[in-house]
């Protein structure tokens, strides 16, 4: 019986010390697109999204979403073939201490705690004026 009630104590533990990391999971944004827009799937628990596109000219273009995913949408007027690179950033549910506490606010707007930051970066393929998903490569075996 001792060892019956050890076990079921181990298991409470685990079970408890778990579930806090499951609901603290980093999120894990999905990129998706279409033939003229690249947006995210899987955006829960993130706010504030923003997306910063790099043409293969060097245009930068800024996309911000307050909520809900920010969605990169290509001007086939300006399509450029090529690369285009990406930098998303956004904040999580999960709060952090702020190091730096020079822009916590001020007075009753004081904070000791920010949204944890999300960064992540990638990048999708233009060719013919159209996002496109490039066929993998593969190697020739001889």
């Amino acid at each position: 019986m001792h060892h019956f009630m050890k076990s079921a104590l181990t298991a409470l533990v685990l079970s408890c010390t778990a579930a806090p990391l499951a609901l603290a999971a980093t999120p894990e944004p999905v990129q998706q697109h279409n033939s003229n827009a690249v947006w995210f799937d899987n955006w829960v628990g993130l706010s504030n999204g923003m997306m910063v596109v790099a043409a293969p000219n060097g245009k930068i273009t800024t996309i911000s979403a307050a909520t809900g995913t920010p969605v990169f949408e290509l001007n086939p007027a300006e399509a450029i073939d090529g690369v285009y690179r990406y930098e998303l950033r956004a904040a999580t549910e999960e709060r952090v201490e702020i190091v730096n506490p020079q822009n916590n606010g001020r007075g009753d707007n004081q904070e000791t705690t920010m949204a944890k930051p999300f960064y992540t970066t990638g990048h999708f393929v233009v060719k013919d004026g159209i996002i496109i998903t490039p066929e993998a490569v593969e190697e020739e075996k001889g």
